[in-house]
């Protein structure tokens, strides 16, 4: 037998063995010598962020918190949106008067499929990557609310901007093993002879609000 197929049965029998504190041990043990933290200032932290998702294709303004509803109001106006689906625990203090919102926490596919599109919030912001990560907590929604209407409206806080991927991960795991979903711009493919096509495993379009 080789070495390597050793080395792997063997690394089998220490995982389903019970010897949870072998595991936790060994996974501490990796070197991790990748940039684990950031050094931006707020204000370019924020502008990387912009820029990246702007790179990828999204819509991205900036409000203040003050300002929320009303830019919410203009993002929506702006692609023809006036009614959008949202998650039961987004605050109310976020939206504008001037639209209809409907809590879709539950509801077929074929509901979703048909709906102007969706706004959520979500759980942090890596700048470095250019994206947007959703935890699917009662503010976020379930993930099917961000994946199959053509829309969607994402509300980013200036505090949930991190620039490495370990500053936004890290905090989550600690939290607990939970489904997590990562966007970096409208969903795209170039599967079928590398032509880009927009909306095939997510929305079309995707707008963020920067709200400091």
């Amino acid at each position: 037998m080789s070495d390597a197929k050793t080395e792997i049965l063997e690394k089998i029998r220490r995982a389903v063995d019970g010897r949870g504190e072998d595991r936790a041990a060994e996974y501490a043990a990796i070197p991790r010598k990748y940039r684990q933290s950031g050094t931006l200032e707020r204000a370019a932290l924020l502008g990387l962020l912009e820029e990246r998702l702007k790179g990828y294709g999204a819509g991205v303004s900036r409000a203040s918190r003050a300002d929320l509803p009303a830019a919410i109001a203009r993002a929506a106006a702006a692609r023809g949106k006036s009614r959008l689906l949202i998650p039961d625990g987004v605050p109310r203090e976020w939206l504008p008067e001037t639209m209809e919102f409907v809590t879709c926490d539950s509801g077929s596919v074929e509901g979703l499929d048909k709906a102007e599109g969706a706004l959520t919030g979500c759980a942090a912001a890596i700048a470095a990557t250019g994206s947007i990560v959703l935890r699917h907590s009662t503010a976020e929604g379930r993930r099917a609310l961000t994946l199959v209407p053509d829309y969607h409206l994402c509300i980013v806080f200036a505090e949930q901007v991190v620039e490495t991927v370990p500053e936004a991960l890290r905090p989550m795991h600690e939290g607990g093993v939970r489904l997590l979903t990562t966007i970096a711009g409208p969903s795209a493919t170039a599967d079928i002879e590398m032509t880009r096509i927009q909306g095939v495993h997510g929305p079309r379009t995707l707008d963020v609000i920067l709200a400091e």
